[in-house]
């Protein structure tokens, strides 16, 4: 009986797992193997080199420039956007009197706030190009000139530029995480913010002895797609800078650079070394964060 049973679940799984391995597994073991070659894109045997490309990394001062950014986005990307996230929904949901409602108006901010979510992400980038203007057309910079100050160069100082990016990937993730905290502050038994309020709890004890315990789990989902897409970063950064990349690299991250060495100077070889490099600090990640946050579950 097993065994039919088995082989009945074993005829459904494997065209998933035949599609899963050509389309995934395939082209990451493909990956590896021409990292270890000077495959310029373009011959048909490529030359095997040994640990050459990953030589030639230890001594890139812009890929490790890129992965400085790529750090510094994986600390703060996710540690800014939760937080502002876990903020808006605790108030769209639990702010009010008593922590049994929002506050008034939450359904209009619901869709205020997830609307970044319905642009694609080069539009995102081409809107804050014009936002970021260093002229009169410039939305923030616009006042500074009426006032006779001088403009700031969001995207042209080396400077500010690798923060307002940062801003804008914020800027663009939050909605998403104030809808998936919504609906997990949704799901907590109203009976025990109304409990916690007579008890004497306050906004702030209702958030961090109630709400954020239970809301746990999500957050840390949160934090590892938030993190992945730290080190995933290539579009924003493309589209929006000058140089793709700049000003002086000062934006750069490794999917550019990726992007960069593989299909501008054809180094397909070298691209997958760094491919290599992002794929391992991408795992690592997860698993730490996994590691790390992990907890004893609360039921209710």
């Amino acid at each position: 009986m097993n065994y039919g049973r088995m082989r009945f679940v074993a005829g459904f799984l494997v065209i998933p797992v035949a599609l899963y391995v050509i389309y995934v597994i395939a082209p990451y073991a493909q990956a590896f193997y021409i990292a270890f070659t000077d495959w310029r894109g373009v011959s048909a045997s490529p030359r095997f080199v040994g640990t050459e490309n990953f030589q030639r990394l230890l001594g890139d001062g812009i890929f490790w420039g890129a992965v400085g950014h790529n750090l510094l986005l994986l600390i703060l990307m996710p540690l800014l956007t939760l937080v502002i996230a876990l903020f808006f929904a605790f108030l769209l949901n639990a702010g009010g009197r008593g922590g049994t409602g929002g506050i008034w108006g939450s359904k209009f901010y619901r869709v205020v706030f997830f609307f970044p979510q319905v642009l694609a992400i080069a539009v995102v980038a081409v809107l804050f190009q014009q936002v970021f203007r260093p002229d009169k057309s410039g939305m923030l910079n616009a006042p500074l000139i009426a006032l006779g100050l001088e403009p700031i160069g969001f995207l042209s100082d080396t400077d500010v530029a690798f923060w307002s990016i940062l801003g804008v990937l914020v800027w663009q993730a939050v909605g998403f995480y104030v809808v998936l905290f919504s609906a997990g502050i949704a799901s907590i038994p109203r009976d025990l913010f109304e409990a916690a309020s007579i008890d004497g709890a306050g906004g702030a004890q209702l958030f961090f002895r109630v709400t954020l315990p239970l809301l746990w789990d999500t957050i840390q989902v949160g934090w590892v797609y938030l993190g992945i897409a730290a080190l995933d970063v290539f579009a924003i950064v493309w589209v929006m800078t000058a140089e793709q990349g700049g000003p002086d690299h000062s934006t750069t991250v490794m999917a550019a650079e990726i992007y960069r060495n593989a299909f501008q100077y054809f180094k397909f070889g070298y691209a997958s070394a760094m491919g290599v490099v992002l794929f391992f600090f991408t795992i690592g990640f997860a698993a730490l964060a996994l590691r790390l946050s992990r907890r004893e579950r609360i039921e209710f």
